[in-house]
């Protein structure tokens, strides 16, 4: 590393004094200015597994809330559950423990998550309405719960409509890249129910009630999404129209409609989305995939501000590659001087974070910001004797707005598995 470079972070970057939830956010204070105008604030991981991101995302959370008037947290979770998380957090209804479970990915399953989930019930709880925040999903695949509204409201007002659910079951439990559909029956089917329901609206609200027959309608749109991207292809040859690409679309549309209100409720105050890295970056990613984040950036421009989240050495959580339960097993990895992580250890000691928009780019030490490199990327299962070698193209200052650095991680803490047959 360059002495320019090595002293350009040294001058940009912004301490840590802590990651502990609890703890005064004096620290945060820089971003306040940093994020004045951003609408929409994307904290990403290097892996799903590691409990700083966890704590650290959880920290800015509460600041982006307090101080920033945040009243969104758009996760990369199951929409179709995510709604019963939310209706917790705004109105105290179910059990958390329970409703994180059902979420659809063992990922979120942490004692970590339940604290996020259980500040969000107690800032709520002291609040007016229109200050509450949300937790929303933004993923359309398993929409268990979707089918089972769906189902459910049908048999009260359309008993003879039920039937047409029966095709639509699948979508409780199947994976995009399931299998193809080149006569989009699914989808087909599911648009045929969404468009009864909608076009029926006035005669069911009577029947139940308009918020009964909106909360209807909104998860017969879920699987509208969720029966499209099912049946989507696996080949990385077509970016923009396969499983990866079109599911960060909808994700993207998603946080979208959350911004704008859309039939969902919409949001004054900025949203914080959670993903992954190669989800919150602003270009591609895998075979040209583009982005959730390139979405946002093109939509919202600087309104969009992509914070990456990296560490240096330690260990994390993740499942084994082609195991589909259990909560993961620990890996173990060490700091890398051929990554970008190496380089950000070695600059800086300690947590930190760093505004890359606040790079002067005709300067020596901030030319590295806009040169090639590459970091990690660990998703939900990694290989068990190659993942140490797990990385992924990087220009910082194109795929990030900002980096927020870990020094050690450590693995995530997973709650009771109250179902184990969940994915």
């Amino acid at each position: 590393m360059s002495n320019a470079i090595e002293g350009w972070l040294a001058a940009h970057a912004r301490t840590l004094d802590t990651l502990d939830p609890g703890a005064p956010h004096e620290d945060l204070e820089p971003l306040r200015e940093v994020l004045r105008d951003v609408r929409i604030v994307g904290l990403g991981e290097s892996t799903h597994g590691t409990r700083e991101f966890f704590r650290l995302k959880h920290r800015v959370l509460k600041f982006l809330v307090r101080d920033m008037g945040c009243t969104a947290l758009a996760m990369e979770a199951g929409e179709s559950a995510a709604r019963a998380v939310d209706a917790y957090v705004c109105h105290g209804v179910g059990d958390p423990v329970r409703l994180i479970t059902r979420l659809g990915f063992w990922t979120w399953r942490t004692e970590e998550m339940l604290d996020i989930v259980e500040w969000m019930r107690a800032h709520n709880r002291g609040v007016p309405a229109d200050r509450r925040v949300r937790f929303v999903g933004i993923d359309p695949q398993l929409a268990a719960d979707s089918v089972a509204a769906v189902g459910s409201y049908l048999g009260q007002v359309a008993p003879e409509r039920a039937a047409d659910m029966a095709e639509l079951e699948v979508l409780a439990r199947a994976r995009p890249g399931t299998g193809p559909d080149p006569e989009q029956r699914l989808l087909h089917r599911a648009q045929a129910v969404a468009g009864f329901l909608d076009g029926n609206r006035a005669k069911f609200a009577e029947l139940t009630s308009p918020e009964a027959v909106a909360e209807a309608v909104e998860h017969a749109r879920i699987l509208c999404r969720a029966a499209d991207l099912v049946t989507r292809s696996l080949d990385p040859g077509s970016p923009q129209d396969n499983v990866f690409g079109v599911r960060d679309r909808y994700m993207a549309e998603a946080v979208v409609r959350l911004v704008a209100g859309g039939g969902d409720g919409g949001t004054e105050g900025p949203v914080a989305l959670w993903a992954h890295n190669g989800h919150i970056a602003k270009g591609v990613y895998g075979n040209g995939v583009p982005a959730l984040g390139s979405h946002l950036r093109a939509r919202f421009g600087d309104g969009y501000y992509a914070l990456g989240l990296l560490f240096g050495k330690g260990s994390f959580r993740a499942r084994s590659a082609g195991r589909t339960q259990g909560p993961g097993v620990r890996h173990r990895i060490g700091t890398s001087l051929r990554c970008v992580e190496g380089r950000l250890a070695a600059a800086v000691p300690g947590n930190y974070y760093v505004d890359l928009r606040a790079a002067d780019p005709s300067s020596e030490g901030a030319r590295w910001l806009r040169e090639p490199s590459a970091q990690r990327s660990f998703g939900a299962a990694v290989p068990r004797l190659t993942y140490r070698f797990h990385i992924a193209p990087l220009t910082p200052a194109e795929d990030y707005d900002g980096l927020a650095f870990v020094s050690r991680s450590t693995c995530s803490r997973p709650l009771p598995d109250l179902d184990p047959e969940k994915p």
